[in-house]
């Protein structure tokens, strides 16, 4: 073999192995798991039943305080229970939206919109619920009034959406719907120390 040949065929070799390990790594982005399918992504988000409940009972319990938040505008509210109210709502309803598109994935029925679910405050998962008297009452309060029972109420209703927030951080799975619990935690005790802060001053 010639030196000219030698060179040509080490040259080859090298050639070669670079292919086979250029294909190796290509390869290596692809993930098998049991009987050669491909591995669930990693990205793919389990739920468990106590995720579910969270969402059938929170959307309810976030359309409440929107409801009441709602009232603030046209019931010579202050101007500190206005903005307040403003916040709820800037908060809760969006989060009513995501929370219905969880339970569709999950092929499961959202609260129908508009039911009235003030007479299930009793209910695992609904804890904080205003009754329908309630609810009449701060509709008819208006003034230094409305802001009273506003705030009484809210702070009641804000202290069941943090009692059920903490159930499922403790035994959900899905992972925005505990990080979804880990906000509502954070904002309405935030909200409720405001709120207690507000009654202390009427």
């Amino acid at each position: 073999m010639t030196p000219s040949h030698a060179i040509r065929r080490a040259a080859l070799g090298v050639a070669t192995a670079s292919a086979v390990v250029l294909l190796a790594a290509c390869g290596g982005t692809t993930h098998t798991g049991a009987h050669g399918a491909p591995a669930p992504s990693a990205t793919t988000r389990a739920h468990n039943p106590q995720d579910v409940s969270f969402a059938q009972g929170m959307i309810p319990h976030h359309q409440q305080a929107v409801d009441m938040a709602r009232l603030a505008s046209d019931h010579e509210a202050s101007a500190e229970v206005k903005a307040l109210a403003a916040r709820i709502e800037k908060a809760q309803d969006p989060e009513i939206r995501t929370m219905t598109g969880w339970l569709k994935s999950w092929g499961e029925e959202p609260p129908m919109a508009g039911m009235d679910h003030s007479r299930h405050g009793g209910m695992a998962g609904m804890s904080g619920m205003m009754s329908a008297d309630d609810m009449t009452a701060l509709k008819k309060s208006t003034g230094a009034d409305f802001d009273r029972k506003f705030l009484t109420l809210m702070v009641v209703h804000h202290q069941g959406a943090v009692e059920m927030a903490k159930t499922e951080q403790a035994k959900g799975r899905d992972s925005r719907a505990t990080k979804t619990a880990d906000d509502v935690i954070a904002a309405q005790s935030a909200e409720i120390k405001q709120m207690k802060g507000l009654l202390a001053e009427k």
